[in-house]
């Protein structure tokens, strides 16, 4: 028996060794699991992060492109206007009226053609201010506030 247990103990503390090693193994891969899990979580959320920050960035970018090419197109369009003062004279009445009209062109090409906006003028009225008043396509001020100056809308 004494050398059936020196048969037997080197087998026992072999298999002893290996079943040993092999739990140390097996908690050395689920450290090196848990670690690459880490890893791919993070780069998931920097990937994620990135894509997010990137379609932001197209999506003003794509905003700021679209803006500028309308401002390069309102600058391409102008408003032409000429005008004259016509009188009518009947019998005892000499009465005298404002010619305005107005064309709108985008560069050199003509788009509408002269718009006539015809109105009596009294003595002594601002044809300025009524050349202001009656015209369709200048822009308009808008009331800002009362420290800033007016804006012109297009």
């Amino acid at each position: 028996m004494e050398a059936l247990v020196w048969i037997l103990l080197p087998v026992v503390v072999a298999a002893g060794s290996a079943l040993l090693s092999f739990y140390i193994m097996q908690a050395r891969m689920e450290v090196a699991v848990a670690r690459e899990r880490e890893a791919l979580s993070e780069a998931r959320v920097l990937l994620e992060s990135s894509k997010k920050t990137m379609t932001e960035t197209i999506k003003a970018t794509e905003e700021q492109t679209r803006r500028q090419a309308l401002d390069d197109f309102l600058a391409d369009v102008r408003v032409e206007e000429r005008h004259f003062t016509r009188e009518n004279r009947t019998l005892f009445l000499n009465k005298k009226s404002l010619v305005l009209q107005e064309r709108i062109y985008f560069r050199n090409i003509p788009l509408s053609n002269w718009v006539e906006h015809e109105t009596t003028v009294e003595e002594g009225a601002d044809v300025d201010k009524l050349i202001q008043t009656l015209s369709v396509f200048s822009g308009q001020t808008l009331p800002a506030a009362s420290n800033q100056p007016r804006k012109l809308l297009r």
